[in-house]
């Protein structure tokens, strides 16, 4: 029998989004009897505390995650590398986990730590691979995971910049008993909102990025709005990560809602909210206009609580959302479409109830967090 391994992942992040979200439902599906879990994080926060709960242990190293222009043959020298090698001695970890801003000190401390293989899965469309960095990312990482078909592409690239058996992908799933129809009744966000059950509402979970489109849902709420002036609007999310320029963004788009007569009378950001099932659930649709989706852990979770998708077509959304059975699809930048999807999902109950029903058998049969759990060790015993 094999024996009990030790894992230890890696993140520079330590608030809460869609990657931070997929780490911890591995974390919570891994089978405690055959894997003993770590996690090094830089400081405290939204991360390390929801990684306890799911009995990981937590270990607080202070260092700053590397930008997109790092070079692989300094970053590797810093300190952080033979910290974090001397915890992997110690704690006798036998595989890494690492994002993207953790990886040189990953793989320095791997390779010093006695050759422990270092997985990393690339959640990210967006970072670019320079000329200095070729080598590293060809040859220094052991595994790389893609979450979705749309990322490996990315990192593939074309010509492949690597070979392709480099890459193998494994999509993340969630945990279909947390998100499931009537796990939560969703009235704490419509007391919030003021509004009762019979008000249609629409809703977006997202932080504050460019990428993840709220101008696009503002517009479509305008038009929305014009045939069915009924229908509430809200949107949960914050800026996670405290960029600058995530602020920025934030703060136009706040504005332009307290400007627009419609928007500020129709339309809610309730900032951060600590658990999204309230919001799917009080929720008579999930709108996802980013621009571009690695994945989107919001459709599936929304799918597995019964709730109707419209997001668009870009990315990861095209392969976990049926267009037309568990949802809609729409072109990238249409608020149109969307608006129009919207509509057809507001007017037709049944409609929403049979796409209610087939996201839920959908995400069970190929989205599960156990599922994905299952995939993530055999690559770990392989790699063993």
């Amino acid at each position: 029998m094999t024996s009990k391994r030790n894992l230890l992942f890696i993140s520079a992040y330590t608030g809460l989004g869609g990657g931070e979200s997929v780490q911890l439902n591995l974390m919570g599906a891994l089978d405690p009897g055959r894997y003993t879990l770590h996690l090094v994080c830089p400081r405290e926060g939204q991360l390390p505390d929801a990684a306890r709960q799911r009995g990981v242990t937590v270990h607080l190293l202070p260092y700053r995650g590397v930008t997109t222009w790092f070079v692989p043959a300094i970053w590797q020298r810093f300190p952080i590398s033979r910290r974090i090698a001397a915890l992997m001695r110690d704690l006798n970890i036998h595989a890494v986990h690492s994002d993207y801003h953790s990886l040189p000190f990953a793989v320095a401390a791997g390779r010093q730590a006695g050759g422990v293989p270092v997985i990393w899965n690339a959640m990210g469309w967006w970072f670019p691979v320079h000329s200095w960095q070729r080598v590293f990312f060809r040859e220094g990482i052991t595994q790389i995971i893609a979450i979705t078909q749309a990322v490996r592409n990315r990192w593939l690239g074309d010509p492949p910049l690597l070979l392709p058996e480099r890459i193998k992908v494994l999509v993340p799933g969630v945990d279909p008993d947390y998100y499931r129809p009537a796990a939560v009744d969703g009235s704490t966000v419509r007391e919030r909102l003021g509004i009762g059950p019979e008000i249609p509402l629409v809703s977006m979970i997202a932080r504050f990025q460019h990428v993840k489109g709220h101008d696009i849902f503002q517009e479509m709420i305008r038009l929305v709005h014009a045939q069915l002036p009924e229908v509430r609007f809200a949107v949960a999310g914050e800026n996670v990560f405290g960029m600058s320029k995530d602020e920025a963004y934030k703060n136009d788009i706040l504005a332009a809602a307290r400007e627009d007569p419609i928007l500020k009378e129709r339309l809610t950001y309730l900032g951060f909210w600590d658990d999204a099932r309230d919001v799917i659930a009080a929720s008579d649709v999930i709108v996802c206009p980013s621009r571009f989706e690695s994945l989107g852990m919001v459709h599936l979770e929304s799918m597995a609580m019964g709730c109707p998708v419209v997001s668009m077509n870009n990315g990861g959304p095209a392969e976990t959302v049926l267009d037309g059975e568990t949802g809609y699809l729409v072109p990238p930048e249409d608020p149109d479409a969307l608006a129009a999807r919207v509509l057809a999902l507001l007017c037709d109950p049944s409609l929403r109830a049979r796409m209610a029903q087939a996201g839920r058998v959908h995400v069970l049969a190929r989205f599960t967090a156990a599922g994905y759990a299952e995939q993530f060790s055999q690559l770990v015993e392989n790699l063993l």
